[in-house]
């Protein structure tokens, strides 16, 4: 359950303390009428924190960049990241904040938009932004409710989030599970130089390694261990074609320090040994272009 601290006219804040949610889960939200020049930071999280501005002024500190956020704005912080935030001395903010994380939440801060990158989030109407205001507060101000149904509010807050931003982004370019798959495979191109594992690349993704293997082979085919030999493979064949370099060498860029073992796994893939395969498919530099 929730616990709070409830301060008259300056500082809501409340803990929710419960890990049974995967899709969503929410660590602590709130309302605060800061002091002038109240700041925090520089800090990292280990969620995702949102800010949204009731009134009042202040500054962000992030990615080396300086962001004036006024009212009816909104501040992202994703995991991880280090940050500073301070309110204007003349007119410091009055703000609803709320900290969160689960499988849903990367997808829902796509469509709305906003990033580490791109942190400010901007109302694409005073409307909008009253509503996305409303459904935090109903969460702050109902910090003690059965936790269900604060989840369902957070369901709520996150659909309002993508719904009322100025940078909306259309739901119908890729299901949650495609989302998902692309991170998978830009992890996998990025990084199957290295002894990388399918448990690594699952949490990546923010998925437990059972489930998206689940995914991951209902949209892919295979297995995410075959497609990476595969992948590291179709990456070795290319190199035998267009380079010089040894066998040796060329296993050791698709992550297998014993040249053997290497050997054993371009073949089981391609039916004959990196040599043989080289010898039939060797492109000339000047056929490369």
């Amino acid at each position: 359950m929730p616990s709070s601290v409830i301060t008259p006219n300056k500082l809501k804040f409340h803990v929710f303390r419960d890990e049974r949610f995967i899709d969503l889960n929410l660590y602590q939200f709130g309302w605060e009428r800061t002091a002038p020049l109240h700041s925090y930071g520089p800090h990292a999280r280990n969620h995702y924190l949102f800010h949204y501005i009731i009134s009042g002024k202040g500054t962000l500190f992030a990615n080396d960049q300086v962001y004036q956020i006024t009212a009816g704005h909104g501040f992202l912080v994703v995991p991880g990241q280090i940050t500073t935030y301070r309110a204007d001395e003349q007119d410091p903010w009055e703000y609803a904040w709320i900290e969160f994380d689960g499988l849903q939440a990367k997808e829902s801060l796509r469509l709305s938009g906003i990033s580490g990158s791109q942190p400010v989030y901007t109302a694409a109407n005073r409307e909008a932004g009253q509503k996305l205001q409303d459904q935090l507060m109903y969460i702050v101000n109902n910090g003690s409710a059965d936790p269900v149904h604060l989840i369902g509010h957070g369901f709520l807050f996150l659909s309002q989030l993508a719904e009322s931003s100025a940078y909306r982004q259309n739901r119908n370019v890729r299901r949650l599970r495609d989302f998902y798959i692309k991170e998978a495979l830009t992890f996998i191109e990025e990084n199957y130089h290295r002894d990388v594992s399918i448990e690594e690349i699952a949490t990546f993704c923010g998925l437990n390694r059972s489930y998206f293997g689940k995914v991951f082979r209902e949209t892919m085919g295979e297995s995410p261990q075959a497609f990476l030999l595969h992948y590291r493979m179709a990456r070795a064949a290319q190199l035998l074609k267009e380079t010089n370099l040894s066998v040796g060498e060329i296993g050791n860029q698709v992550s297998y320090d014993n040249q053997l073992h290497f050997s054993r796994a371009f073949k089981n893939v391609h039916g004959v040994s990196p040599r043989e395969y080289r010898q039939t498919h060797f492109l000339e530099p000047s056929a490369r272009d």
